[in-house]
């Protein structure tokens, strides 16, 4: 009788393994989903001659 409990309690413990395996996939598909995205551009800062920090690039000098 030992062996039928441990083998449905090997096989519960699998089952919750799997479960939280799938669900946190899901998450991180929901994730990916809602991102805003952009990559590199949307992470881009520039520091201008006053050492001020601003998203857009600065304008090369005309000599």
């Amino acid at each position: 009788m030992a062996k039928s409990q441990a083998s449905f309690m090997k096989k519960q413990l699998e089952n919750n393994r799997l479960k939280k395996k799938k669900e946190k996939a899901e998450r991180r598909e929901e994730r990916q989903q809602n991102s805003p995205g952009g990559g590199l551009e949307n992470m881009m800062a520039y520091v201008n001659e006053f050492g001020e920090i601003s998203d857009t690039p600065p304008e090369k000098p005309k000599h």
